[in-house]
Parts: C-alpha cells; sequence; structure tokens
C-alpha cells in the first residue's frame, strides 16, 4: 500500500484530485491531507477514508511515496525540496516547477515524450490542461495529413486561478445586477459579463505566463512531433471548463469522413450534431475532450477540406488531475510497494 500525501488538499484541484484518485488504482492507498493553516483541521474524505487536514510540519512528508502538490505556486516552491528529501516522488500540478532542472513535463495520454523519468528525476509536472488538450487534437488530425499552419484560442475559466478567483467573479457578477462597486483584487479589471485578453496593472494573475507555460508544455510534450501552434489565451467569464477554437491549415485536401476517423477514439468524444455543441458546461464531470468538427470553405456536397476549424471543450480541474494520476501510476515502476526508497 502506498502512502500519498495531497498539498493544498482544500483548493479547488486539491478536491478535484481527491474525488478523481478514489476512481482509479491508488484508491487504496492511505492519505495525508495537507494544506496552510487557514484550512487546518477540517474534515475530509477521500474513498472511504475521513481523515482531516493537516497544517504542512517538519515531518509531513516522512514516509511519504507520492506528493501531489495542488496548493498555489508559492506553497510549491516553498515546500517541494522538503517533500524530496525525505525520499517522496513529486508531482507538481501547480506548474510552478516547470522550468526547474531536471523537472520533466508529462502527458501519458500523448505517449512517449522527449525524455524518459528515472530515479535521477527531482519531480514531475503533469502537463497544462491546456497543452492536452491541443496535443490530443492536433496530433489525431496529423494522422490524416500533414498540417501547413495551427492556431488556437484558448478561453480560461476563473477556475484555472483557484478560489479566490471564482468568488471574485461571483461576487462581480452579484455586484453587477445590483449597481454596486465591484471586487477587483484578483483580475483588477471586469472579469463578469467580459472577455479579456489581459488584466490589469495590479492584477494577481496573468494571461501571458499562462499563454507562456502552455506553450512550453506544449513543446515539452510534442518534442518535434506536432506542427508549431500560434497562441492566444483569454479570459472567459465562466466559472469552469476550457474552451478552444483551433484553425488547422493542411497541406493537401483529405476526405473529411478521413478526418473525423482520425479524431475519433480514446480520450476523444466528437461530436457529430450542431444541436450538441461542445461547451464548458458540457465538459464539466467528463473524462473526455468534446471536439467538433467544421470544414471550411462550407461548399455545400463538398466532400474534402483543406482547412478545418476545431471547436472544443474539457474539463480543467478533471483532466488536471486525470493526468496527474496517470503521471503516478506511470512512476509506480520507480518505487517498490509500499517502500520509500
Amino acid at each position: 500500500m502506498y502512502k500519498i500525501a495531497i498539498a493544498g488538499a482544500a483548493s479547488l484541484l486539491g478536491r478535484e484530485l481527491k474525488d478523481t484518485i478514489s476512481e482509479s488504482p491508488l484508491a487504496a492507498a492511505s492519505f495525508v491531507l495537507l494544506d496552510d493553516e487557514q484550512a487546518q483541521g477540517q474534515l475530509d474524505q477521500v474513498g472511504d477514508e475521513v481523515t482531516f487536514i493537516q497544517a504542512i510540519g517538519a515531518d509531513a512528508f516522512d514516509r511519504v511515496d507520492f506528493t501531489f502538490l495542488c496548493g498555489t505556486e508559492t506553497m510549491t516552491r516553498k515546500y517541494w525540496r522538503q517533500a524530496l528529501r525525505s525520499g517522496s516522488t513529486v508531482l507538481d500540478l501547480s506548474g510552478a516547477l516547470d522550468q526547474e532542472a531536471g523537472v520533466l513535463v508529462r502527458a501519458p495520454w500523448l505517449g512517449s515524450e522527449s525524455a524518459t523519468v528515472d530515479l535521477f528525476t527531482p519531480a514531475v509536472v503533469p502537463a497544462h490542461p491546456a497543452a492536452i488538450t491541443l496535443g490530443l487534437l492536433l496530433e489525431r488530425v496529423q494522422q490524416a495529413a500533414p498540417v501547413r499552419l495551427a492556431a488556437a484560442t484558448v478561453m480560461e475559466p476563473a477556475s484555472d486561478f483557484g478560489r479566490e478567483a471564482m468568488d471574485e467573479l461571483h461576487q462581480q457578477t452579484v455586484n453587477l445586477l445590483s449597481f454596486q462597486g465591484l471586487p477587483r483584487a484578483v483580475f483588477d479589471a471586469q472579469a463578469a459579463y467580459n472577455l479579456l485578453g489581459g488584466m490589469g496593472e495590479s492584477a494577481k494573475i496573468s494571461l501571458g505566463a499562462v499563454a507562456s507555460r502552455i506553450r512550453r508544455h506544449y513543446d515539452a510534450l510534442s518534442a518535434g512531433r506536432w506542427p508549431a501552434l500560434a497562441l492566444q489565451v483569454v479570459h472567459a467569464p465562466v466559472f469552469h471548463g476550457l474552451a478552444f477554437s483551433v484553425i488547422v491549415d493542411l497541406e493537401r485536401p483529405v476526405e473529411i469522413a478521413a478526418l473525423e476517423d482520425a479524431l475519433s477514439g480514446e480520450h476523444v468524444d466528437l461530436v457529430l450534431e450542431d444541436t450538441d455543441s461542445p461547451s464548458n458546461l458540457a465538459a464539466t464531470g467528463q473524462n473526455d475532450v468534446l471536439v467538433r468538427l467544421r470544414p471550411e470553405p462550407l461548399v455545400r456536397n463538398a466532400s474534402e477540406t483543406s482547412r478545418l476549424w476545431l471547436w472544443a471543450a474539457s474539463d480543467n480541474l478533471r483532466l488536471n488531475a486525470q493526468n496527474a494520476i496517470e503521471c503516478a501510476l506511470d512512476l509506480r515502476r520507480l518505487r517498490p510497494q509500499g517502500t520509500v526508497q
């Protein structure tokens, strides 16, 4: 039986990980739930195991096999080396460590990456869910024909920035409807009923930093296998779920049916009817990426196209948690069961 620590257990991502891990092969592990002092003492549950959230002390990671870091980037940077020194395998869901020496970005769904995890790997960063979604779609399209150009707009929800961002979006919505002033501590801008390509000067979050992270993770997972990607990130006034608008130019015309066949498969749910269009709401709680293919130009009875639009959606928290668990399962070969190396 493995021992697993979840640091940032009270966060949105921590709660999603607890729910998802209860349905995985790691559900039989023993769990330690950790967070800052504000969450200390909260009663919580992983699967059938009821436990309390503890503060992160000097011995918090003793005899822990896997440590999932689900809190803020600040929390990750503060405690990841402590977990390493305790002999734990570190999985950073916050993405704070993706530029640290030796740390690898991983997504087992997408096959072999450029580097292989070994005993000298200090930590693993499960790839950003947007990078996984884009990688899945473009890898599938590329099976039908070489891609000449790919460009994507990623619409980020508030939940990608944590509970504080969710609360501020909610309060802004309420205040706008009652003609009151808007709280701006997180966004430093009106996020409710508004699409944003950037935040205010005093914002706690940065869309540019998110875009840079998605690009790094996409490139790391691609290892030269996928087409170069033009990318922009906007903040959508929604609480949950990623949405994507992707245009792809192919080097030659391809049968639309062949493109649909290439996109279909494990982890991707191809939607064929307009009435069931992918959306952030439809993707919530789903394990797969929802995608709708639209060839361009729209010519009546055309059976081939060299340009296509993909409209897609995925559950950002669920996909992040799923990928982290897949990374941990992939890392089990480095750890004899029930012991800490």
